[in-house]
């Protein structure tokens, strides 16, 4: 059996005690005694409304959670089977979520009663229902949870979960840009010969790496009949050769031969990003032949404007192992700000959950999802705006496993 097969076994055992204790758990809530008057709450019993039914002798409470913006509680309450005024009822909710527990008071609206608070995501917590009816007091107890788990600390630990504390972050924001590798014309030599004569000898051939003072080529000049050698002024590759034995060398470029140890990088930047990015930004460059990335700053705008009115934002870069070849199209994010934000979580945390983007917060063994609304992101971090309480525990390293789990276990939302 493999590591992976042997994690896997061992998480799933625990999971199932978790659940079987869960369950039993549950089976200790008031449950169905129609006959008798005590309070029942049956998950699957639905009214005319589809929300859940809570009995208790001949008064019945149905407790509907209505999904918008922001999702509500609505109540009809009866007895016999006969509408009881809203206005003649008091119904009070406690959810107990992790962490915290939210009081849900409640108002008479038309025909029914309907929350004074929103039920913020997740829905997922225990139920406590009380109702006041004239004399008679009624009171429910049920659960409704959905993207939670629990898992063992040794288990945990196993599984290698990370985590954080959100709060306050300063966040590198950035844009994309594209662009391709151009050679330093700075960086360039052009070699021809001294004096006219034949070529006797070429040395070297296009794509050499030649060292200063490599001969490149002889020459018997015309007028002395001596030889001559024909050296690289730099060091660097030779990227284009018009010399060949027997030629006359006349006063043509012989070589071309390139410093390649730095090299510009051409970005084309569009006019809407363009008020966001100034001469000195730091620039991030990316490109398939190199594993490592490249780290340079933006020299200068280039004065013309393109065809397709993008303006070309040139980058110096130092490239040591030579990876970066003319030619070669490129990926950049180019830093624009450095910005506090009061609360950021890592952006490898996040994990899908219906339709939100969530963290898994911590609390004890017992691990939640918190839907996110989020805001400006840089490389590693991204801001939160709304669904987490600074300084939440939440699992920023290998949260995948738990989105795994919630998933294999279903993630129900049915209220």
């Amino acid at each position: 059996m493999n590591t992976f097969t042997r994690l896997s076994s061992i998480l799933s055992l625990a999971l199932l005690l978790i659940a079987c204790s869960d369950e039993q758990a549950h089976n200790t809530f008031p449950m169905d005694n129609h006959e008798t008057g005590e309070p029942h709450a049956h998950e699957d019993e639905r009214g005319q409304h589809n929300g859940r039914l809570l009995h208790q002798g001949n008064f019945t409470v149905e407790l509907a959670l209505i999904e918008g913006r922001e999702p509500q509680y609505h109540a009809w309450v009866s007895k016999n089977g006969q509408a009881i005024a809203p206005t003649e009822v008091e119904l009070r909710v406690n959810l107990t979520r992790l962490g915290h527990v939210d009081a849900i008071s409640f108002s008479a609206q038309r025909d029914y009663l309907v929350s004074n608070t929103p039920i913020n995501e997740p829905h997922s917590f225990a139920v406590e229902v009380w109702a006041s009816y004239q004399d008679e007091r009624f009171q429910w107890e049920f659960e409704s949870i959905e993207g939670r788990t629990e898992i063992a600390p040794e288990i945990a630990q196993t599984l290698n979960l990370g985590y954080e504390v959100a709060g306050p972050q300063s966040l590198a924001l950035s844009t994309s840009a594209y662009g391709r590798v151009v050679a330093d014309s700075e960086r360039l030599s052009h070699v021809s010969a001294r004096f006219d004569g034949r070529i006797t000898k070429v040395n070297v051939s296009i794509g050499e790496y030649v060292a200063a003072g490599t001969s490149l080529a002889t020459v018997e000049s015309n007028q002395s009949l001596t030889r001559y050698e024909i050296t690289a002024p730099i060091s660097g590759i030779v990227l284009d050769r018009d010399a060949g034995p027997g030629e006359q060398a006349g006063s043509r470029t012989l070589f071309t031969i390139m410093d390649n140890s730095r090299v510009w990088v051409d970005l084309t930047i569009f006019p809407n990003d363009l008020r966001d990015i100034a001469v000195g930004a730091q620039v991030t460059v990316t490109t398939p032949f190199s594993e490592m990335p490249f780290h340079g700053s933006i020299a200068r705008f280039l004065p013309l404007i393109d065809a397709s009115q993008t303006v070309t934002a040139r980058v110096n870069l130092d490239n040591p192992q030579g990876a970066l070849l003319p030619g070669a199209w490129v990926e950049a994010s180019i830093n624009i700000a450095d910005v506090q934000v009061p609360l950021a979580v890592r952006r490898e945390a996040l994990q899908s959950f219906r339709d939100f983007t969530v963290v898994y917060a911590k609390y004890g063994d017992q691990y939640e999802v918190r839907m996110l609304e989020l805001g400006r992101q840089s490389a590693d971090w991204v801001e939160v705006l709304s669904g987490l309480a600074p300084g939440t525990t939440y699992v920023a390293r290998n949260s995948y496993v738990l989105k795994a789990d919630v998933e294999k276990d279903g993630a129900t939302h049915d209220h």
